[in-house]
């Protein structure tokens, strides 16, 4: 224990570790003695048939359960996230660091970033659909159209018409006087075909100030005779400095955000 204080807040988790694994496999040993097993969860329908509310709710829970499954998919496809990923993915391969930032960097702040973009969204569901509900002053219809309303009027903002127009013909349906006649079922793709396109138009955007600089030191290198040497070894020492000296993450950043507006 005296190593491990001297090592400051690493031995101190370390300690707690070896704590935590001794109380463990005493427990474990002391379980299998008296008999001890973990407790189980089980779920039934139950007697449906005298008690069809009984049927209803256990449907209501699985649909539930169903769709938090698809909650990935809703959080990537129906919010500000694949844009934003998107952008910063060009941003790293525009400046040629390999991997820096990780993965795990650029899906985190792409993450926090769409909080912050659709929080005006999450605010108007919370008040008009969710809080109501719970509140049992709506009923669950009532409160997923009302949950509804703000993410389409969202996706209508950032989709292109000829986006729209292109899915509303393959779809074979009657054209849509109003956005209320308009299918979520095809607003979504659009509006999916729509991010992909603008976050490809910002990506490329990113690339040309970072093509310029690789131009000019390969210009350079050719020039010195310096063809053996990889130019993209001189260019990002360079490429870094100029992101750094205009405060590139800020401007990357204000630029995606207002790109929302």
């Amino acid at each position: 224990m005296r190593n491990f204080r001297n090592l400051g807040p690493l031995g101190f988790l370390l300690a707690i570790s070896f704590l935590f694994l001794g109380a463990a496999a005493h427990a474990a040993k002391g379980g299998v003695a008296s008999g001890f097993s973990l407790p189980s969860i089980s779920m039934n329908l139950g007697n449906s048939g005298s008690s069809p509310n009984e049927l209803v709710n256990v449907l209501k829970i699985v649909f539930l359960l169903t769709v938090l499954t698809l909650a990935p998919a809703i959080l990537v496809m129906m919010t500000s996230f694949t844009r934003v990923v998107i952008i910063l993915s060009f941003l790293r391969q525009s400046l040629g660091a390999q991997q820096m930032p990780p993965n795990q960097v650029i899906v985190g702040l792409s993450l926090f970033l769409s909080l912050f973009i659709m929080a005006p969204t999450w605010t108007r569901i919370q008040e008009d659909a969710l809080n109501p509900y719970l509140e049992e002053k709506i009923d669950q219809k009532a409160a997923f159209a009302k949950a509804e309303a703000p993410l389409r009027e969202f996706m209508f903002a950032q989709t292109r018409e000829k986006d729209l127009e292109l899915f509303l013909t393959m779809s074979k349906i009657a054209k849509p006087q109003s956005r209320d006649e308009v299918p979520t079922y095809v607003l979504i793709p659009s509006f999916i075909v729509s991010e992909l396109n603008t976050a490809f138009q910002m990506g490329f955007m990113l690339y040309l100030p970072f093509l310029v600089i690789d131009m000019v030191v390969s210009s350079i290198l050719m020039a010195m005779g310096m063809m053996m040497l990889p130019p993209m070894t001189i260019s990002l020492p360079f490429k870094l400095l100029l992101f750094v000296l205009v405060d590139g993450w800020g401007l990357v950043v204000g630029s995606i955000v207002k790109s929302f507006g």
